[in-house]
C-alpha cells in the first residue's frame, strides 16, 4: 500500500510509567510510586555527558553531548548510536520478552497468541532452516526457467507481485488520491533497481564504486549459492547490473520527487497503456488484482516509458536472469545461513556493520513487521498506560494551540491565508498509542514449523489486503506503524498526526522530569509533527487533506523565499570529506524541526517554570530546554551509513538538528550568552523566521 507518510521523524520507545495523573503546564497532575531512599535523584541535565570545554555558540551539539558521544563507542553490531538506538535496543529486548513467553508453548488455532509465538519459533528453528538450504525457492527458479517469451516474463512478473515474492520492474499498490482523499486508487511508480538510490548507479567515485563491487559479488555469491558455476554467476551480475543501470537513468530524482504535483498524473487504463505498449494495463490490472479500474495514478509517466522499451530491446534470457535474481535477493535473509551471510556481508559494505544482528532480534523485528497489530496487542497491555496516552492528549491540545497563536502573529502571512492555515490546524486528527481497531490478519495461516512459508503468507496477505481496499472507501483509522515502533509520523492526504506507542521515554518524556525538559524532547516532537503540516510539502494539502492550493500567490512566494533560506544553511554543512547535506532533500524535515522547537518553546513559557529563573542542577530553564533539545540528538555513525544517508534520508544528520535551529532561535542566544565571534552566531537579521 502507498501510505503517504509525506514527512516523519525518528523519536523514541516507550517508558513503562508507574503513574495515574500527572500534570506539565497546567496539565492535571496526582502521584507516583513513591521513590526509594536509596535511589539517587535522576539528571536529566547530566554535566557528565557534556563537554564543557566548548562553547555552546561554537558548537551546541558537541557541548550538550560531548563526552556522552567519547565514552560511547558505536556496538559492533549497529551503524549509528545515541539516543535511538538506545531506545530501539529496549523496545527490542521488550518485544524479545514477550515472544519468548507465548513461544514456548502451543496455543489454540489462529488465536493472536498462537500466530505471533509461532512465526517467532519458526524464525529460530534453524535445525530445519539450515536443512532445507534454498529448497524453499526451488520452485520459483524451475518456474522461471520454463518460461519462452516477454509476455511470459510479464506474466512472472505479476505472479511474483500477486504470491508475495518479489517486487521487480516497478511498485504497485492501492492507495489514496491526493486529490480526492477519501478515495482509493491504484498508483504505479518506479522502481526495480536494489541499490539504495539512483546516484549509486549513475555516479562515479571511489564511495559508489565500492558499493558497486559488493553488490556485484552479492549477485555471484546468490547465484552460485543454488549451483550456478562462477563464469555465469560473474555473466548473470553484469546483466543484472545493466538491466538495473538502464532502469536507474529512467528515474527522477529524490529531490524531484518532493513535489507532489509533479509526482500526480492520473490517466485513464487505456490512455496509459497506449503509452506502454509491452506493459498492457487493461489486461494487467486484473490480474493484478485491481479489475474494474477506469483510471490509475502514475508517479513518474517517463521511467514506465523507458522500462517499456528496455522490454523490448533486452533478450529474454537477461530478463529471466533478472527476475530470478528478484527471488533470491528477497529470500536470502530466509534461508540457510550461507545465504544471510552473503546478504549481511553486503549490507555491511553499505553501512559499515561490524557483526550481525543476533537472530533473535531480527526475528523479533520480522515478528513486529509481519504482525505488527497482534504484537502491539500484547506490548502495549503490559508497556503502554491510559496516563501515558492522557498526557499526551493534553500536550497536543496545547501546542496546537501555541502553533495557532504563532500562525495568528505571522507578519509575513496574509489575513486569508491565515485562516485556512488555522482551519488546517483545528483539522488536525490525533492518533495516539495504538489503533483503536485492530488488525485480525484474518486469513492469515501461522506455521510453526514452516518459516519461509510463513514470511510468503504474509506478504501475500499484505498484497490481497491492499488490493482489496480498491473498491472501498479510505479507512482512515488504519495506522502506518505499529504501536512498538521508534517513530512517528504525519500523513498529509489524512492531516493526521501520529504517535505509535514507543514515544514515551526519556529523553523526550519523563514524568520525573521537569517542564523544560519535556517541552525541549516530546514537545519539540510533536511541534515537528504538527508543523509538517506547513512545510514546504504539507502545506500544498487543504484541512481534508486534499492536494489543493489554498494560498494567495504573495504568501506562497513569501515562505519560498524562506524555505530557500532554510536550504542554503544546511546545504552549508559539510558532513563526510566532500559531501554536504542535501538542503533540498532535506528541506521538510528541518522546516519542522525549526517550527517545533519555535513551538514548544512559545508553549513552554506558558508554564510556571518557564517563566521563572529558578536553576536545576547548575541550568536554568531556558538552558535546560535547549539542551534538553540538544541531548535528543546524541549520536554517532559510521563513515559509511553517513554517505548512503546523505543520498536517501529525508532528515539531516543529528549534529545539524541539534545546532541549525537554536541558530535562528533568539532566546537561545539569550539563553547561552551567545555573541558576535561565536561559530554559530548568526546576525539577527539573518536568523530565519518561518513558523
Amino acid at each position: 500500500m502507498k501510505i503517504k507518510f509525506k514527512n516523519f521523524i525518528l523519536i523514541g520507545l516507550l517508558l513503562f510509567l508507574s503513574v495515574s495523573a500527572f500534570t506539565i503546564g497546567g496539565v492535571k497532575k496526582g502521584k507516583t510510586k513513591a521513590k526509594r531512599a536509596a535511589d539517587p535523584p535522576k539528571k536529566f541535565i547530566d554535566p557528565a555527558n557534556m563537554d564543557l570545554s566548548v562553547k555552546p555558540g561554537d558548537d551546541f551539539f558537541e557541548y550538550a553531548n560531548g563526552n556522552w558521544i567519547k565514552n560511547n563507542p558505536i556496538p559492533s553490531k549497529e551503524t549509528r548510536w545515541g539516543s535511538f538506538g538506545m531506545l530501539a535496543q529496549e523496545n527490542t529486548n521488550r518485544m524479545l520478552s514477550l515472544l519468548a513467553e507465548v513461544g514456548k508453548t502451543s496455543h489454540p488455532a489462529g488465536t493472536l497468541e498462537q500466530r505471533v509465538g509461532d512465526l517467532y519459533a519458526s524464525g529460530m528453528d534453524t535445525l530445519t532452516i539450515e536443512k532445507l538450504g534454498f529448497d524453499p525457492i526451488k520452485p520459483a527458479l524451475a518456474r522461471i526457467d520454463k518460461i519462452t517469451d516477454l509476455n511470459g516474463a510479464i506474466e512472472e512478473v505479476v505472479f511474483e507481485r500477486t504470491h508475495g515474492e518479489a517486487d521487480p520492474l516497478f511498485r504497485f499498490g492501492v492507495g489514496q488520491d491526493d486529490k480526492h482523499p477519501n478515495k482509493n486508487i491504484t498508483n504505479l511508480n518506479q522502481g526495480g533497481t536494489t541499490l539504495p538510490d539512483r546516484d549509486n548507479y549513475l555516479k562515479a567515485n571511489p564511495r559508489n564504486q565500492k558499493i558497486q563491487d559488493a553488490y556485484k559479488q552479492y549477485i555471484i555469491t546468490l547465484f552460485a549459492l543454488t549451483g550456478t558455476d562462477n563464469d555465469a554467476a560473474t555473466k548473470n551480475a553484469a546483466t543484472i547490473f545493466g538491466i538495473e543501470t538502464a532502469l536507474a537513468r529512467a528515474q527522477l530524482s529524490r529531490v524531484a520527487m518532493r513535489d507532489p504535483h509533479v509526482t500526480y498524473n492520473k490517466f485513464s487504463v487505456a490512455d496509459f497503456s497506449k503509452t506502454t505498449p509491452h506493459l498492457n494495463w487493461v489486461a494487467l490490472m486484473p490480474e493484478l488484482k485491481v479489475p474494474g479500474q477506469d483510471t490509475l495514478l502514475v508517479g513518474q509517466p517517463a521511467f514506465f516509458r523507458a522500462e517499456d522499451s528496455l522490454l523490448a530491446a533486452t533478450p529474454i534470457d537477461d530478463w529471466k536472469v533478472y527476475l530470478k535474481w528478484n527471488i533470491l535477493k528477497s529470500s536470502a535473509s530466509a534461508l540457510s545461513s550461507p545465504f544471510v551471510k552473503a546478504s549481511f556481508d553486503y549490507s555491511s559494505a553499505l553501512s559499515g556493520q561490524k557483526v550481525q544482528t543476533p537472530r533473535n532480534e531480527r526475528i523479533s523485528r520480522l515478528v513486529d513487521g509481519s504482525l505488527g497489530e497482534l504484537l502491539g496487542q500484547l506490548y502495549v497491555a503490559k508497556y503502554f498506560t491510559p496516563a501515558a496516552k492522557q498526557y499526551m492528549v493534553d500536550l497536543v491540545n496545547n501546542l496546537k494551540v501555541t502553533l495557532g497563536e504563532r500562525i495568528q502573529n505571522l507578519t509575513w502571512m496574509s489575513a486569508n491565508t491565515k485562516a485556512r492555515a488555522l482551519k488546517k490546524l483545528a483539522a488536525f486528527t490525533v492518533k495516539i498509542g495504538y489503533p483503536d481497531k485492530w488488525q485480525t490478519y484474518t486469513g492469515l495461516t501461522i506455521d510453526r514449523n514452516d518459516y519461509f512459508g510463513n514470511l510468503r503468507r504474509a506478504s501475500e496477505w499484505r498484497y490481497n489486503y491492499t488490493t482489496s481496499q480498491i473498491s472501498k472507501p479510505v479507512d482512515k483509522t488504519r495506522w502506518g506503524m505499529t504501536p512498538p515502533t521508534v517513530n512517528a509520523y504525519y500523513n498529509s492526504t489524512n492531516n493526521e498526526i501520529v504517535f505509535p506507542a514507543g514515544i514515551l521515554q526519556f529523553p523526550f518524556f519523563d514524568f520525573g522530569a521537569d517542564d523544560a525538559v519535556n517541552y525541549g524532547g516530546i514537545g519539540a516532537v510533536i511541534g515537528h509533527e504538527m508543523t509538517h503540516g506547513f512545510d514546504d510539502q504539507g502545506r500544498q494539502y487543504d484541512a481534508d487533506g486534499t492536494l489543493r492550493d489554498w494560498w494567495t500567490k504573495d504568501d506562497a512566494d513569501k515562505f519560498k523565499t524562506r524555505a530557500d533560506q532554510v536550504v542554503a544553511q544546511y546545504d552549508a554543512f559539510t558532513v563526510l570529506d566532500t559531501l554536504h547535506v542535501n538542503g533540498k532533500l532535506t528541506l521538510g524535515e528541518n522546516l519542522a524541526d525549526l517550527g517545533g522547537l519555535n513551538v514548544a518553546y512559545a508553549a513552554f513559557k506558558k508554564t510556571k517554570e518557564g517563566q521563572s529563573n529558578k536553576k536545576i542542577d547548575g541550568f536554568t530553564p531556558d538552558q535546560r530546554f535547549f539542551l534538553s533539545w540538544a541531548q535528543v540528538w546524541h549520536s554517532s555513525q559510521r563513515p559509511e551509513i553517513a554517505a548512503q544517508r546523505i543520498l536517501t534520508d529525508p532528515h539531516s544528520p543529528e549534529q545539524y538538528r541539534a545546532n541549525a535551529p537554536v541558530t535562528n532561535i533568539d532566546a537561545w542566544y539569550a539563553a547561552f550568552n551567545v555573541q558576535p565571534g561565536d561559530k554559530m552566531y548568526k546576525k539577527p537579521e539573518d536568523r530565519i523566521k518561518v513558523w
